[in-house]
């Protein structure tokens, strides 16, 4: 039976969170009466990101390990998301900052039909929970000159929790080339150039310390992305491939 939802959790020296929120997601799945998979994607960790996710799936079928050996968020939701079976796939940071919960909001009887649904903490009924006031100033930096330089039309690219109709999947993550943190960027906007539906999900979310970016130079590196973007699309990098 295909699954409904697979569940893609880019994993990089996780070994702190990675458990706790396993269990979670487990506790989560056995409420829900469609059938759901999730894959841990453990990418070039130097910690026991790998024996963790490996010891849970021993004892629950439904979760599964990739290894990449190299380090890069975009590399990792890439393999994870294209070994993935499920109708939807949904990529889902392992700080579980949006409650797994609210995966169910992202049914299409919930929001209605998409290629992609992102979740939002911009749109209305969106909430915030904790975040520190620097942080939420640099995100909405970013998401400004994301929407001047790529994706004119979303207002939060860069929250982690997204959701892919299987449909849509092959095509654009195997056109997509970043293999860091503005991958998602990439993503929607080669999707936006093909015309696939996207769609903001409000959700709660909550702030957590131990975040992996490093402010100034992933903010440096992601700015530059976004004219690689550009590039990329006047080369024609982005074209449907034979």
């Amino acid at each position: 039976m295909t699954p409904l939802f697979s569940i893609i959790i880019p994993a990089h020296n996780e070994e702190l969170r990675l458990k706790s929120s396993l269990q979670k997601i487990h506790s989560f799945i056995e409420t829900q009466p469609y059938e759901i998979e999730v894959y841990v994607v453990e990418n070039g960790s130097t910690d026991r990101t790998a024996e963790i996710a490996v010891d849970f799936a021993h004892t629950h079928p439904a979760f599964h390990l990739i290894e990449v050996p190299q380090a890069g968020k975009g590399r990792a939701v890439r393999h994870g998301i294209l070994a993935a079976r499920g109708e939807y796939r949904f990529i889902c940071d392992t700080d579980l900052s949006m409650p797994i919960e609210e995966l169910v909001h992202f049914l299409p009887e919930e929001c209605g039909p998409y290629d992609i649904a992102i979740a939002s903490r911009e749109v209305p009924g969106s909430r915030r929970f904790g975040e520190p006031l620097y942080r939420h100033l640099i995100g909405r930096a970013f998401n400004l000159l994301v929407r001047l330089l790529a994706v004119p039309s979303i207002h939060d690219t860069q929250c982690g929790f997204k959701s892919f109709n299987a449909s849509v999947v092959d095509e654009l993550f195997n056109l997509q080339m970043l293999d860091g943190w503005t991958f998602d960027v990439e993503v929607l906007f080669i999707a936006l150039k093909r015309g696939y539906r996207v769609i903001e999900v409000p959700i709660n979310w909550y702030y957590f310390p131990g975040s992996k970016i490093h402010v100034l130079r992933d903010s440096w590196n992601m700015f530059i992305d976004l004219f690689r973007i550009r590039r990329n699309w006047r080369a024609g990098n982005y074209a449907p491939r034979e």
